[in-house]
């Protein structure tokens, strides 16, 4: 009589393509945005200066809403383009757009009161976490080895690059 035991099997980890790691984090980046956004909110004196005009210093115009609609609207772009770029432009995107990012979300500390040193600088250095695991991710997309004819094909099967055969 033989006796069936079942093996455990390890979890297993398939590999997740470039564009989907990217795409979460700037998902990741947009979340975090409009909610240190919303955050704000509560600060004293914020929702009184709104309700007066005023954001910030600036006053409330259609030109400074349609750029805070711009700002944020950059993150909701990248996750569609992230998704549905070609390699090569896609990986050029993320790393121009990442850059830019960088020094506009440090920018959000401008004017701060050492009392909210800890709201922007957790807020801000997880958005530039966001940012960096963006730019690397670009930086270091994988490499499909060309044929000696110059042609690719990929078995989706596996996601493993196999080189056609040379002419």
């Amino acid at each position: 009589m033989a006796i069936r035991t079942n093996t455990p099997k390890l979890l297993d980890t398939p590999p997740i393509p470039v564009q989907a790691k990217i795409a979460a984090a700037w998902t990741s980046f947009m979340f975090l945005y409009v909610y240190v956004d919303v955050f704000n909110f509560y600060k004293p004196g914020v929702v009184d200066g709104i309700l007066n005009g005023l954001i910030w210093k600036f006053d409330i115009s259609s030109t400074l809403l349609t750029i805070f609609l711009v700002s944020v609207s950059i993150p909701a772009l990248m996750l569609v383009l992230s998704m549905t770029l070609p390699a090569r432009v896609n990986r050029a995107t993320n790393l121009v757009v990442a850059s830019l990012l960088i020094p506009y979300s440090m920018f959000n500390a401008a004017g701060a009161t050492w009392e909210w040193a800890a709201f922007y600088g957790i807020s801000i250095g997880i958005e530039v976490l966001l940012l960096a695991f963006i730019l690397r991710s670009a930086w270091t997309w994988p490499r499909t080895p060309a044929a000696a004819d110059g042609s690719v094909t990929t078995d989706p099967r596996k996601d493993v690059s196999i080189q056609s055969p040379a002419a």
